[in-house]
């Protein structure tokens, strides 16, 4: 299973790897790799959240997923919007914003592609900030019978008793935020946050309509616990979301792959200018990597295994968002967002390994006692 899954991302890495040594030499083949394993780190949380989205969906989708979604993150995310920022900002067209990314130019020359694109951070890091934090909010808000960080969850949980708290903290944040931001720029982020707000409630809106959350009806035919985990493990698609309930969920899916793509994409550019090694690094090694990781997630139900993971990256995202909010009026080196969402991951992990065996240990009794 684990090289049936990775086998081809492993393949195009190394097909990557030797574009960019042919590309730019031992120098271009190092950035490329750098940059590929910068975007799987910071993308552990986006693979959890990515992978309880895509378990509702048939074999097919999830194939769309790892087809047609690639080339939307990689061609999309990681190629045009760079180009489509800096072509709004400097006012330039496609074909001139081209010709200026492959110019190379330094992060901190005026006018080049590196600077216009490093220039709007702040409004990229509030639209994406504000969106994450509004997901992250709504998650812990909600009541649950288990939770992971019992002393944080228990009281967020009775925060989100109040009606549109979620919206409420952010506009809060969104505002110091904006507060702390360089004169001339508090408007821009202002707005860009207030879109990320609106586009996070359209998505969820969207993904309450087809039961993303899996506590309603889709197309397919209800199934209990056991049988949807089955359904998993064969991928018969038992319990899955089919037809225009299918579709749907694959729009919403890569709106929220998209949304997690705003750090990795501006974090690439304090490591190169080079949008020719950003997209092999950045995109077909750390995209194509994260969506093998999603897909071997549901296709080993390891989400409902390890009951904690869910939480982790849910604890993740709420970092991710708090840096990118942060990152609008001071510098944090990208580095540091991927060990926390590694860190964040890992420790739900073992939680979620020492809660198995301690739940083992106390059925293991009673099993005893119904055998004799």
């Amino acid at each position: 299973m684990f090289m049936k899954t990775f086998g081809w991302s492993f393949g195009i890495t190394a097909v990557a790897l030797v574009v960019a040594f042919i590309y730019g030499g031992l120098e271009a083949l190092i950035l490329c790799a750098i940059l590929g394993v910068l975007e799987v780190s910071l993308s552990f949380d986006n693979a959890v959240v990515n992978a309880r989205i895509l378990e509702k969906m048939s074999a097919f989708w999830q194939k769309m997923f790892l087809t047609v979604g690639i080339l939307i993150a990689v061609l999309g995310m990681r190629i045009a919007f760079p180009l489509l920022i800096v072509g709004v900002t400097a006012n330039l067209n496609p074909v001139q914003a081209v010709s200026l990314a492959l110019e190379k130019g330094d992060i901190h020359t005026p006018g080049t592609y590196a600077y216009l694109l490093h220039d709007a951070h702040p409004q990229i890091a509030a639209f994406g900030g504000v969106f994450l934090l509004m997901l992250f909010l709504d998650f812990m808000f909600e009541e649950r019978e288990i939770r992971w960080i019992g002393f944080l969850e228990k009281p967020l949980a009775f925060i989100g008793r109040l009606h549109g708290a979620s919206m409420a903290i952010a506009l809060v944040v969104l505002v110091a935020s904006a507060a702390m931001v360089r004169p001339g720029k508090e408007v821009d982020v202002l707005i860009a946050g207030i879109l990320g707000m609106v586009t996070y409630m359209l998505v969820n809106g969207l993904g309450d309509m087809f039961d993303v959350d899996g506590d309603g009806d889709t197309d397919a035919e209800d199934t209990d616990a056991e049988s949807a985990k089955i359904a998993r493990k064969s991928n018969k698609g038992v319990g899955k979301a089919v037809g225009k309930a299918a579709f749907m969920l694959f729009l919403y899916l890569e709106i929220i792959d998209a949304s997690f793509s705003f750090d990795g994409v501006i974090g690439a550019f304090a490591i190169t200018s080079d949008p020719i090694i950003i997209a092999l690094g950045l995109g077909l090694i750390g995209a194509i990597f994260v969506r093998s990781l999603t897909v071997f997630l549901v296709r080993e139900g390891t989400l409902d295994e390890f009951e904690y993971l869910d939480h982790g990256a849910h604890w993740a995202i709420g970092a991710l968002s708090v840096i990118l909010l942060l990152t609008i009026s001071i510098e944090i080196n990208e580095v540091v967002t991927g060990v926390i969402g590694v860190v964040f991951i890992g420790a739900a992990f073992i939680s979620s390994i020492i809660r198995n065996k301690r739940l083992n240990t106390n059925d293991s009794p009673k099993v005893e006692q119904l055998s004799n």
